[in-house]
């Protein structure tokens, strides 16, 4: 008998002890598991607080990384496109895996979800009025010539999401600080008829409700921001060029004491840069760039790593969280998560730095 209970004794033991820990701390570029001890894959995301609980979506990254023919000139590698995925979590640390909410497609080449093409950086954010949660992405040709948004409609923010489609955006349509030089001889103007082009986006939500598209365009010369229709569904005609001939990408949106701010990246493929701020009186601008917001020991390579959003942490006054990819070209499906808190100088300016570990004390 005494035989028999300290055999189920050690077997109880042996399963605690490999079962996943719960977490209570944020540990930038390791590796983080989910609630069932798997890696969590959702990569160039983006997250949602809805009711209570935060939503992580991001990029599915699995199986072989490769680099196709097209793209070996500037290190363009990838893998074969698998979706969006969510995550859920009501303290930011512990996060539980809901599935692929955006399934790529297999059977159709022509689709912009095809599984050879390009489905990056999805953010979702939710429509009071029409109660539809809404998701932008880049969705691209495998070369990243085609150069467009997505959307993405759900009744329920774990999906599942429906595609409505891709496009260019704002055809036809000449921005509210165009000049008249803008509108001859240049890449705006060439792109005038068929819509501009739309790489790196992110999304921004105000506190009136209204929503902004942020994106790459002009071959990632030149930033645009759109505002968008009431429903979120589309552009609504008016956008404005920002950063013009800055060439930057990977944009992360927040606003704090009335003022406007974004993160983002210069364009060096997979290689880490420094990262750069500026600051606005509105989305439009114009936009006056603060310097790198990162401080100390690899402050100059933004920590190895990217931004991709800047999340407001609820219930928190001046709480946000700086997301960040650190991307490994050669295995990313490995590529880690780098989120840090953002501090503020006197001036009211970002700062971030490196933390080995910290807590958000949700």
């Amino acid at each position: 008998m005494k035989l028999r209970f300290l055999a189920t004794t050690l077997v109880l033991l042996t399963c605690l002890s490999s079962a996943p820990a719960a977490s209570d701390s944020i540990r930038p570029g390791e590796v983080w598991n989910d609630t069932a001890g798997k890696p969590i894959n959702a990569h160039g995301g983006g997250i949602l607080f809805h009711e209570g609980v935060y939503y992580w979506y991001g990029e599915l990254k699995e199986g072989r990384t490769y680099a196709p023919a097209c793209n070996v000139a500037w290190g363009g590698t990838r893998v074969v496109a698998g979706g969006v995925s969510c995550y859920s979590s009501t303290n930011l640390t512990d996060w539980k895996n809901l599935g692929v909410v955006l399934n790529s497609v297999a059977e159709d080449p022509k689709h912009d979800l095809h599984c050879d093409k390009v489905i990056e950086r999805p953010k979702v954010i939710y429509n009071k009025t029409t109660k539809k949660f809404v998701m932008w992405l880049h969705v691209d040709s495998i070369d990243y010539k085609a150069a467009k948004t997505g959307v993405a409609i759900s009744d329920a923010p774990a999906g599942p999401f429906r595609y409505l489609g891709g496009f260019r955006p704002n055809a036809g349509v000449w921005p509210v600080n165009a000049t008249e030089a803008d509108k001859t001889g240049t890449k705006l103007a060439r792109d005038f008829a068929g819509g501009q082009m739309a790489r790196d986006m992110t999304l921004f939500q105000d506190d009136d409700g209204k929503a902004y598209l942020f994106h790459a365009s002009e071959d990632n010369a030149t930033m645009h921001v759109s505002l968008l229709t009431d429903d979120y569904l589309k552009p609504s005609g008016k956008y404005a060029r920002i950063f013009v001939g800055r060439s930057m990408e990977a944009p992360a949106v927040f606003k704090r004491e009335g003022k406007y701010y974004i993160i983002a990246s210069d364009c060096t493929g997979w290689k880490p840069n420094p990262a750069r701020s500026a600051v606005a009186d509105h989305p439009f601008g114009p936009w006056t760039e603060i310097g790198n917001p990162c401080v100390g020991e690899d402050a100059e390579l933004t920590f190895t790593s990217q931004s991709t959003y800047v999340l407001p942490v609820q219930g928190k006054k001046d709480a946000f969280i700086f997301m960040a990819d650190r991307w490994k070209q050669w295995d990313l499906a490995d590529s880690r998560y780098i989120w840090l808190p953002i501090a503020f100088d006197a001036k009211g300016n970002p700062v971030i730095k490196w933390k080995v570990g910290w807590k958000p004390g949700l």
